[in-house]
């Protein structure tokens, strides 16, 4: 089973740097560990020896379990597509949350608060991050940025004779085992441990589910006698969705002494539903494919240990400023803005806009 403290140092690390990626200059990125400076990628002009040595400093400066930074420093591409995944599942969160009153808000003491403890929020940052660290590898493989894995091989697929396989296919067999062993699977009967590791796999499984074939026809005037096919996995957006709906449909399993509400309560199955393996030991996690969690989530309305609160945070009238400002009204603010219109393509190579100015209203909660 998956090492519950392990996951939750690496969650509470990677998703250190939302805030600071857009301030930052293209040839660096920052993982968020060291609190100290960026990490800058690696140039593909290093030689050999100089290359390997930069790329086992920035393994070193993450902070990782020494079995994860063994892992690192076997291939140099893994530090790089390290640093992508965490950009990439911290983004899609915030995109995902924008209009909630939880907005992903991850840094500082809201982010270690919020990982101690099994919320449905909690589910869905352990599920975003294993998926978005599976589709950073599989990329990376296809890509060429790895030196241990390279395109997909063809899987077995119905009437494959009908194509020919080719194109270079997303790795997800390669990535998807690679997640399972760096993220740490040992034995445990701890049920917070077995929940995370849980909605660990369930990120792993959404990416595996959105895998397509996409194919491309070959042969005289697009006869499509030959079709080269390859398997591509489903943009990030789609996954960051769909891990979305999970989240909205997650299981309460158990209870534990809640500091949002202050109770407390025994651990138990989830009322009208079966116990899934080891049932008859009390075991009350059910096999289910999706999230999953132990703790109710507090409102989140109010400054507090989990989030700053909505005070301030703009909304939209007709929308959610209702539920966002839970029930303390909005402040309405009148602003002139000027933005690019009527937008037209020049020969040759230019756009050409005219400058438009309007009025718009702005709401923000009211404190």
């Amino acid at each position: 089973m998956l090492d519950g403290p392990l996951l939750a140092r690496w969650l509470a690390a990677a998703f250190a740097l939302t805030l600071l990626l857009a301030a930052l200059r293209p040839s660096a990125a920052y993982f968020g560990l060291t609190g100290s400076e960026p990490l800058t990628i690696l140039p593909l002009t290093l030689e050999p020896e100089a290359a390997a040595q930069a790329h086992y400093k920035a393994c070193d400066r993450l902070k990782l379990e020494r079995k994860q930074r063994r892992m690192c420093r076997r291939d140099p591409g893994v530090a790089e597509t390290l640093v992508e995944a965490v950009s990439m599942s911290a983004l899609e969160c915030q995109y995902q949350f924008r209009f909630e009153r939880w907005n992903c808000t991850l840094e500082g003491r809201y982010r270690a608060s919020l990982l101690k403890r099994g919320f449905k929020e909690t589910a869905f940052l352990y599920a975003i991050s294993s998926a978005g660290l599976t589709h950073a590898l599989a990329k990376a493989c296809s890509a060429g940025r790895m030196e241990r894995c390279t395109c997909d091989e063809a899987p077995d697929l119905e009437n494959r004779e009908a194509w020919q396989w080719g194109g270079c296919g997303d790795n997800l067999k390669y990535s998807s085992k690679f997640v399972k062993e760096f993220l740490g699977r040992r034995s445990s009967k701890d049920l917070r441990a077995r929940v995370d590791f849980h909605n660990n796999l369930v990120g792993v499984k959404v990416i595996k589910a959105g895998v397509e074939t996409t194919c491309k026809c070959h042969g005289v005037s697009g006869s499509c006698t030959v079709r080269t096919c390859w398997r591509q996995l489903a943009p990030f957006h789609e996954v960051g969705k769909r891990l979305k709906h999970k989240y909205e449909t997650a299981l309460k399993v158990g209870s534990t002494t809640n500091e949002a509400t202050g109770e407390a309560g025994a651990i138990a199955p989830p009322r009208g539903r079966a116990s899934g393996p080891g049932s008859g030991s009390g075991d009350p996690l059910p096999r289910t494919p999706e999230l999953v969690h132990l703790d109710d989530s507090p409102s989140f309305c109010l400054a507090g240990r989990f989030s700053p609160g909505t005070a301030g945070r703009r909304c939209h009238r007709e929308k959610n400023c209702e539920s966002i400002c839970c029930g303390r009204g909005h402040n309405t603010q009148s602003r002139v803005v000027t933005r690019p219109c009527q937008c037209q393509v020049r020969w040759c190579c230019y756009v050409e806009c005219r400058q438009c100015t309007q009025r718009e209203e702005v709401y923000t909660c009211k404190g």
